[in-house]
C-alpha cells in the first residue's frame, strides 16, 4: 500500500500514459498524492486514461504527444512546466515493440521506427524535461528500458537493441545529470501480461519457427514461463511500485541503475 500523503505536491510527467504499463503506474503514483501530467498520442484512449486517473482526487491532464518530435516533446513538456508550475518526476515510458524476424530478414523500415520510438522518443523527452530539473536543481526519473535490453532475446533485433540503448542512456543521463540533484534509474521488465502484449510476443515468436520456440502459441507461451525461475509472468500491477520506489526518498542514493523486474531471470 501507498502512503496517500508521500508525493504530496509533486508532479509527475507520464510518457506512453495510456498504455497498460503508463496508467497502472500514473495510477500508483496519484494515490501517493502526485499530480500527473499524461502524455501519449491524443485520442479516445488518453481521455479514458486521464478519468480513470482523476479519479485519484488529484490534477491529472492529457497531452498528446508524439515523442518522435522533438519540437513537438519541447513544447508539450514547456506546457506542462507552465500548467503544473514544476516537474518534480518523470516516467520516460512510451515505446513500440516491433517485429519479431530472424536479423537476416528483420525489416529495415521497422528497425528504424522502432528505434525511432524507443530510443530518440525516450532522448527527446529525457532532454526535455531534465532542461526544467536543472534549472530547479531536483528531479527524478525512471527509463523503462527491458530484460531484451539485458539477455538479447532472438529474434527481436530492433527491441533488444533499443531497450540496450535506453539502460545506456539511464547510465550517461545519470553521471551528466547527477550534479544538479537529479537521479536517473531504468526499470526492466521481462515477461508482463496477461494481454495484447503478453499475447502478441506469443504469437509472433511462434510465427517466425526459429530453434527457440515451437511454432504452437500454447506451447510458446509455456517455454517461456519455463524459462522464468518463479514459472509465472509478471503482473503489470508488479511495476508501479518499483517505480514509486525508484522516484522516492528510500532509493535516495541510487542513480545510473536498471532494476529487473523479471521473476528471477537475470
Amino acid at each position: 500500500m501507498t502512503d496517500s500523503k508521500r508525493f504530496g505536491g509533486k508532479v509527475t510527467l507520464v510518457t506512453g500514459a495510456a498504455g497498460n504499463i503508463g496508467l497502472a503506474t500514473a495510477e500508483r503514483l496519484a494515490a501517493a498524492g502526485s499530480a500527473i501530467a499524461m502524455l501519449d498520442l491524443a485520442g479516445e484512449k488518453l481521455d479514458a486514461a486521464v478519468r480513470t486517473v482523476a479519479a485519484a482526487g488529484v490534477t491529472a491532464r492529457g497531452y498528446g504527444c508524439d515523442v518522435t518530435d522533438a519540437a513537438g516533446v519541447q513544447a508539450v513538456v514547456d506546457q506542462v512546466a507552465a500548467d503544473f508550475g514544476q516537474i518534480d518526476f518523470l516516467f520516460n515510458n512510451a515505446g513500440y515493440q516491433g517485429a519479431f524476424a530472424p536479423v537476416q530478414d528483420y525489416p529495415v523500415e521497422d528497425f528504424a521506427r522502432v528505434m525511432t520510438i524507443n530510443v530518440c522518443g525516450a532522448f527527446h523527452v529525457l532532454r526535455a524535461v531534465s532542461r526544467h530539473m536543472v534549472a530547479r536543481k531536483f528531479g527524478r526519473i525512471v527509463n523503462t528500458a527491458s530484460m531484451a535490453g539485458v539477455g538479447g532475446p532472438p529474434n527481436m533485433a530492433a527491441y533488444g537493441a533499443s531497450k540496450f540503448a535506453i539502460i545506456g542512456l539511464t547510465q550517461t543521463a545519470s553521471k551528466d545529470l547527477a550534479p544538479y540533484n537529479i537521479r536517473v534509474n531504468a526499470i526492466s521488465p521481462a515477461f508482463m501480461g496477461p494481454g495484447f502484449m503478453w499475447e502478441r510476443q506469443v504469437e509472433l515468436q511462434a510465427a517466425v519457427g526459429s530453434q527457440y520456440f515451437s511454432t504452437d502459441p500454447k506451447v510458446v507461451a509455456e517455454q517461456m514461463i519455463n524459462s522464468v525461475p518463479m514459472r509465472r509472468y509478471g503482473d503489470i500491477k508488479e511495476i508501479p511500485g518499483v517505480v514509486e520506489f525508484l522516484l522516492g526518498d528510500d532509493s535516495s542514493y541510487m542513480t545510473g541503475v536498471n532494476l529487473p523486474i523479471a521473476g528471477g531471470i537475470l
